[in-house]
């Protein structure tokens, strides 16, 4: 490459960007980069880097620029939180619990005259969401953006949704300074909140890659992540199978697709990934749950594209943005009970915790006898 040639390119790509970028980012023209050239990283506004390259938003005339200089560049997908469905008569939130033990949680502890809840010391759990807001039942040990103007905010991870917060309340709600709020599966753990999607619901793939890789570098024990896509994305791929190697347990809600066979999103069809469907108060599962590839092949729930476990995801009540409480229902809900179970059930001691606590979530699941194993798996883990 001549660099001499190169020099005035690159001024005017300055040029042009500044006045392109708010272009790019309208028509959602986000790449994967694949180069680690310092040259690159300075002419282009360098998103997240990973090592077969960088994202950036490109603008038209930019990616005129990487075919004429033959650089690679791939698409970078988007994925969303799975919507979750309100209960029509509690649409708003409100200020103090209707039972400081939700449904869910009595569920899995098995007890339904339980007053607290306990568990998960030392252990770290992280939730990739659209962040988590500060609320009395809940203390953030470490809190990020990825989704900003710049690749990762420190100390920032507002939630304008709500989803997040909702999910960080089911797994270690704490009750709050008075023990008058509501209580999570694990109220002693720490949460790592990390907002990797937008207030939309919308997420970037690399958003959600790096938020992976950076909390399996912070040594988090157990991510949840309660969105998904049809289709995969190399990048979470490659941030997954980071965090397996480092004895990292990913739960995953499996989607509100169904009730069709073959309708779980990424990334909860990977294997690697622990996928949790729904069910209602009566164990039954709702047909919005996502179902697997084969409804009545038991032998392949630990395969690719099948649901490992099915929690509570019909109307669950946990925190809400605002500071007071709402109820939900999705497969998000039923995804953070789960992990909830696994950050109690945390085999710390064990040489392969992730493996040793997965294998413990199976002996403790009771079959749901309403559906078939393409729609509960091993089925409902509980204590």
């Amino acid at each position: 490459m001549n660099i001499k040639r190169i020099v005035p390119v690159l001024a005017i790509i300055a040029v042009f960007g500044v006045a392109f970028g708010a272009n790019a980012a309208a028509n959602n023209t986000r790449y994967l980069v694949k180069s680690n050239a310092s040259f690159w990283k300075k002419s282009f506004n360098v998103r997240q880097i990973f090592d077969v390259g960088f994202t950036a938003d490109l603008t038209d005339w930019q990616l005129r620029l990487t075919k004429i200089f033959g650089v690679e560049i791939t698409s970078v997908n988007r994925l969303n939180i799975l919507e979750t469905k309100v209960a029509p008569k509690l649409k708003a939130a409100y200020q103090a619990p209707v039972d400081s033990i939700p449904w869910g949680v009595k569920t899995l502890y098995s007890d339904p005259t339980i007053t607290k809840s306990s568990g998960g010391d030392g252990v770290k759990v992280a939730v990739l969401d659209t962040g988590v807001a500060k609320h009395p039942d809940i203390k953030i040990k470490e809190c990020r953006d990825f989704t900003g103007s710049k690749p990762m905010i420190e100390d920032k991870c507002d939630d304008n949704n709500g989803h997040g917060t909702h999910m960080a309340g089911i797994i270690l709600a704490n009750g709050g300074s008075e023990g008058n709020g509501i209580w999570g599966m694990a109220p002693e753990a720490e949460l790592y909140a990390y907002k990797v999607c937008l207030d939309n619901g919308s997420c970037w793939a690399d958003d959600v890659a790096a938020g992976i890789i950076t909390a399996v570098d912070q040594k988090v024990n157990v991510i949840v992540l309660g969105l998904g896509s049809d289709i995969e994305s190399n990048l979470i791929r490659d941030a997954i199978a980071y965090g397996i190697g480092k004895n990292v347990l990913f739960v995953a809600a499996a989607g509100n697709d169904g009730p069709y066979a073959g309708s779980i999103d990424y990334p909860a069809t990977d294997k690697s990934v622990v996928s949790v469907g729904a069910i209602d108060f009566s164990d039954k599962v709702p047909d919005w749950s996502a179902r697997g590839e084969d409804e009545d092949k038991e032998t392949n729930v630990n395969e690719d594209g099948y649901v490992n476990f099915v929690a509570p995801g019909v109307g669950i009540e946990s925190l809400s943005r605002d500071g007071g409480y709402v109820v939900s229902s999705g497969t998000s809900m039923a995804a953070a009970h789960v992990a909830g179970l696994a950050t109690k059930l945390w085999q710390k001691d064990d040489k392969n915790p992730a493996v040793s606590t997965f294998e413990l979530l199976k002996e403790f699941s009771q079959k749901i006898s309403s559906a078939d194993d393409g729609s509960t798996g091993w089925g409902l883990p509980r204590l």
